[in-house]
């Protein structure tokens, strides 16, 4: 059986008029960005997907559609060194923190090497190249060392190895100078483990990520005229879960929503 937050992203996609992905990168490419993530529950967010959609507003939001599919599979491979470097940077919130990653759009085939870095006012920043061969290559490593090197005037570090493997069902409303993420079905596993055992997200709530160049949205204020207040969650905190011995306090409450059965 389908879960609730599944079908409520296809809902929400299928009921929206499409955008093409030219226009989404014309519209809200929004490579620096601020995000905010919530937990939705599924019947909140296909209200609050169908009032950002509705055709009557003066800019409704509109569903990302590629050869007429509304929602995407995503598989990331996040990359850390041995004492997970990233991972406790971004636990301490440290001003020069970054995540490494591998992305595949399993419908296309289309390989990403992506670095999310952390701009001088708190905001996401992306910087990302076709991926061929193995992520942890020369070419992507020169991208890593040069992106590092004059971005925040640092080393990058020397080894590097899988660390956590995610894959999860996206759908995404797109405005101008915005983009909403939606994302269902999270499966979370540990690179350096049993890659059979995993934590899984909450089927009934949709990971919903607000992203755009300034602070609070419409789409923001919205939710939190439904209660529904901003989480400390990144899915690299996932590795909070699945290792028991990793601090993770600051995402306690974060993890405990999205993976309510990882005990």
């Amino acid at each position: 059986m389908t879960a609730p937050a599944v079908r409520a992203i296809g809902r929400a996609a299928l009921s929206a008029h499409p955008i093409a992905l030219s226009d989404v990168l014309a519209r809200a490419q929004l490579l620096a960005r601020f995000d905010r993530a919530y937990f939705v529950p599924a019947r909140v967010f296909l209200d609050f997907a169908a009032r950002l959609t509705d055709p009557r507003r003066r800019d409704p939001f509109r569903a990302l559609s590629i050869d007429g599919r509304r929602w995407f599979r995503y598989h990331s491979v996040y990359y850390d060194t041995e004492g997970l470097r990233s991972y406790h940077d971004h636990r301490q919130e440290r001003r020069h923190r970054f995540k490494i990653r591998e992305r595949l759009y399993e419908d296309s085939g289309e390989r990403q090497f992506e670095l999310k870095l952390k701009g001088s006012r708190g905001e996401t920043v992306k910087y990302r190249q076709p991926l061929e061969g193995s992520a942890l290559g020369d070419r992507p490593r020169r991208f890593l060392e040069e992106t590092l090197s004059s971005v925040y005037g640092i080393e990058a570090p020397t080894s590097l190895r899988p660390s956590l493997v995610t894959d999860y069902l996206r759908a995404t409303l797109v405005a101008e100078g915005q983009r909403i993420t939606c994302d269902a079905g999270l499966v979370c596993r540990d690179a350096a483990a049993d890659e059979s055992r995993g934590v899984r997200g909450a089927s009934d709530l949709v990971l919903v990520e607000t992203k755009s160049a300034g602070h609070l949205t419409e789409a923001d204020r919205m939710l939190h005229a439904y209660g529904i207040r901003p989480a400390d969650f990144t899915k690299y905190a996932a590795l909070g879960a699945l290792r028991p011995s990793l601090p993770s306090n600051r995402w306690h409450r974060g993890l405990a929503t999205a993976f309510p059965g990882r005990g």
